[in-house]
C-alpha cells in the first residue's frame, strides 16, 4: 500500500534551490548564479575573477543524485554543475548560462550522462554556445550494464561510472591541456567504466507518494537511478552473492561491455544510492575486492566506497569498475578540493592486506590456563565449576524475556548481549579456566566478557570482575569474608567508573543490596542465599526507580514503571543461580554429615 512519503523539506518545489542555497553556505569555494528558479548552476567561485585559463568541464542533469553533481565542483574537477529540478534534466537555458559563466578561450567539456533528455538539452545549449564563438566538446557516459544489449537508440544508462570520468576529465583540465585532449581522456574513461546497481526499495520524490512496487523480502537488479525498472526482481540474498552476481555481470565476457580480462588493473567504486548506511557499503566492498582479484584474476589498484551517485532515499548500491592505466591513475590520484570526492584513497593498493597481530598483553595469558585434559578439582574448585555453570545457563535461558523487557526501555539487546558473555564463559571454563584457583578465575571470567560482549555492559562486568580480582589474588582458598570483601570492591568499581549508585536503575540496584547481606552471620550459605534473594528484590524495585544512567534516561517515566531493569534483572538472576547451585551442591555433604 503506497503512503505519504515523509521528507525533511519545505516546499517540494523548492527542494533545489534550498539545496544549493546551502551546499554553497557550507564550502566557501562554491557559488551559484542568480537565476532562480529557472537557472540553477552551481560554480567555482575562483573561475569569477578572471576569464578562465583552462578547459571548464561542465556536467550535470536532474537533481536528486546528490552529491552528484554540484558536489564534484571544485579545482582538479568540475568547474560547474547545472541542476535540473529532480530527476529532470536541466534546460536549455541553465546549461548555456553554465557555459557562459565559466567558459574562456581553452574552450568548455560537457560530460553527460546518457538518457535522452540530459543528451537533447545539453546537446541544443552545445550548438548554441558553438554559434556564440565558444568552443565546446560533449562527451556522453552510458556505463550500464545491467541491461544486455541491443538498447536501440537509447543505449546504456549512464550510472555512478560518471564521477570517475569526472575526476579523469577535471584532472587533465587542471593539468593544461587542451579541449581535444581533455575531452580524448574523457571518452577514453567513459569506455573502460561499467556499472551495475541493486536496489532494496525504491526512492520517494519530494511531495509524492512512497510506492510500494518493490515489496519486503525482494530486491531488484538493475534499477536505474531514477526509480525505472531494472534487469530482475528477485528474492532478498546475503551481500556476498548479490556483489558476486554483481562483479559477474559487468565482468561478462558475453556483453563484453567493458574491455576487462584476467591480469587487467581496475578501478573499483562501491557507490551508495542514498539510504545505504556506509557500514553496509563496506561488507560489499570487502567481498567485492578479493573476489575481483581471486575470481576474476584482476589487480584492484583504487577502492572507492561511499555515496557518489544517489537516487534520493532509495536503498541499495551500485558497483563500477574501470579498466585502469597509468594515465588513468594519474588524474584520479591528482589532488582535487571537491567537496564529496573521498580523500585518503590515492596511492597503490596492496594486493592483500595481512591483518596486524594484536600486541601482546603484559599480563597473564589464557593460553598458560588451556588445559589438554580435564582438571582435577578440589573442593573449592568444584563449587567455582557449579557456580559459573549455573549462572551462564541462568542467563543462556533467560536471553529473551532480557531482550523483551530491554526492547522496552533501551535497545533491546541486553539479553542477547548477555547471552553472548555467558555462552562464552561456558566454553573457556572447559578450556582454560584454572578452577581451583579462584581469584585467577574471577580474572578470566572478566576477560571472557570483554571479548565478546562489548558496549557499556561489557566493560561494566569486566571492571566489576577485574576488582573481585584485585581483592582476591593471592589468596590459594577463599573465605566467604574475602568473598564479601570481593563483591563490595567489585560494586565500588562499577560505581566509580560508571556513575551509578543505588536508585539509578542499574544493576547496581541488584548488587549493593546484595553485597550488604553477603558478610552477615555465621552461616555463609545462608547469606549467601539470603543476598542473592535481596539481589532479586532490589532488580524488581528497578520498576519504580526513575533512570538516570544509561540508555532508559531517555524513556519517559510512565513508560518505565511496568518494567524492571534488564540490567538488573540479568545481575540478579546469575547471582541467584549461583548461589542456588552452591546450596544443591553442598546439600548432600551436609546430610551425610547428621
Amino acid at each position: 500500500m503506497a503512503y505519504q512519503g515523509k521528507k525533511l523539506i519545505n516546499d517540494p518545489n523548492d527542494v533545489v534551490t534550498e539545496f544549493i542555497e546551502g551546499l554553497v553556505e557550507t564550502y566557501p569555494g562554491l557559488q551559484y548564479l542568480d537565476g532562480f528558479p529557472q537557472i540553477k548552476v552551481v560554480l567555482r567561485a575562483d573561475v569569477l575573477s578572471a576569464p578562465y585559463d583552462k578547459v571548464a568541464v561542465i556536467s550535470g542533469g536532474g537533481s536528486g543524485h546528490e552529491p552528484a553533481h554540484a558536489g564534484f565542483v571544485g579545482p582538479g574537477m568540475l568547474t560547474a554543475a547545472i541542476c535540473g529540478d529532480v530527476f529532470t534534466s536541466p534546460p536549455v537555458d541553465s546549461i548555456i548560462a553554465g557555459i557562459r559563466a565559466v567558459t574562456g578561450s581553452m574552450g568548455c567539456l560537457l560530460i553527460v550522462k546518457n538518457y535522452t533528455g540530459d543528451r537533447l538539452n545539453f546537446g541544443l545549449a552545445a550548438e548554441q554556445a558553438k554559434s556564440e564563438g565558444y568552443k565546446v566538446e560533449m562527451v556522453v557516459v552510458g556505463d550500464d550494464c545491467a541491461l544486455p544489449p541491443p538498447r536501440g537508440i537509447a543505449g546504456r544508462r549512464g550510472l555512478a561510472g560518471t564521477i570517475l570520468v569526472h575526476k579523469v576529465a577535471g584532472a587533465a583540465a587542471d593539468a593544461g591541456l587542451s579541449l581535444a585532449d581533455v575531452a580524448a581522456e574523457a571518452k577514453h574513461a567513459s569506455e573502460m567504466v561499467g556499472t551495475m546497481g541493486v536496489a532494496l526499495s525504491v526512492c520517494t520524490l519530494p511531495g509524492q507518494v512512497t510506492s510500494d512496487r518493490l515489496g519486503p523480502g525482494l530486491l531488484e537488479l538493475g534499477l536505474g537511478i531514477h526509480g525505472e525498472p531494472g534487469a530482475a526482481v528477485v528474492d532478498l540474498q546475503p551481500v556476498d552473492v548479490v556483489v558476486s552476481h554483481v562483479l559477474k555481470q559487468i565482468l561478462s565476457l558475453e556483453t563484453k561491455y567493458v574491455p576487462i580480462t584476467r591480469g587487467s588493473r581496475v578501478v573499483l567504486m562501491i557507490n551508495g544510492l542514498g539510504a545505504t548506511p556506509m557500514m553496509e557499503l563496506m561488507i560489499a566492498a570487502r567481498k567485492a575486492v578479493p573476489q575481483l582479484q581471486v575470481e576474476h584474476g584482476l589487480a584492484v589498484d583504487r577502492v572507492y566506497t561511499g555515496s557518489f551517485m544517489t537516487s534520493l532515499d532509495m536503498a541499495g548500491f551500485s558497483i563500477s569498475i574501470m579498466k585502469a592505466d597509468p594515465a588513468i591513475l594519474q588524474r584520479l590520484d591528482a589532488p582535487t578540493s571537491a567537496p564529496s570526492w573521498p580523500v585518503g584513497v590515492e596511492g597503490d593498493h596492496p594486493p592483500t592486506k595481512i591483518p596486524i597481530p594484536v600486541p601482546a598483553s603484559c599480563s597473564r595469558k589464557t593460553d598458560e590456563w588451556t588445559f589438554n585434559e580435564p582438571q582435577e578439582l578440589n573442593e573449592q574448585g568444584c563449587m567455582m565449576e557449579v557456580a559459573i555453570e549455573a549462572a551462564a545457563n541462568e542467563i543462556i535461558n533467560l536471553r529473551e524475556k532480557l531482550n523483551e523487557w530491554d526492547s522496552k526501555v533501551g535497545d533491546g539487546d541486553c539479553g542477547s548481549t548477555m547471552h553472548r558473555g555467558a555462552t562464552a564463559v561456558l566454553e573457556d571454563m572447559k578450556r582454560c579456566y584454572p578452577l581451583n584457583d579462584a581469584a585467577e578465575t574471577v580474572n578470566e571470567i572478566g576477560a571472557s566478557l570483554r571479548r565478546v560482549m562489548g558496549g557499556t555492559s561489557g566493560i561494566l562486568y569486566d571492571i566489576f570482575f577485574k576488582a573481585a580480582y584485585a581483592s582476591l589474588k593471592g589468596n590459594q582458598v577463599i573465605t566467604p569474608s574475602q568473598w564479601a570483601t570481593a563483591l563490595e570492591a567489585s560494586v565500588a568499581a562499577v560505581s566509580k567508573y560508571g556513575g551509578a549508585v543505588a536508585g539509578y536503575r542499574t544493576m547496581l540496584d541488584a548488587l549493593i543490596p546484595a553485597s550488604k547481606i553477603l558478610d552477615t552471620g555465621d552461616d555463609a550459605l545462608k547469606a549467601f542465599l539470603l543476598s542473592s534473594e535481596a539481589a532479586l528484590t532490589g532488580a524488581e524495585s528497578t520498576k519504580n526507580m526513575h533512570a538516570q544512567a544509561g540508555r532508559s534516561t531517555y524513556i519517559a517515566a510512565d513508560l518505565l514503571s511496568s518494567v524492571p531493569d534488564p540490567g538488573a534483572m540479568g545481575a540478579a538472576a546469575w547471582y541467584r543461580a549461583a548461589a542456588l547451585a552452591v546450596e544443591n551442591k553442598l546439600r548432600p555433604s551436609e546430610t551425610e554429615q547428621l
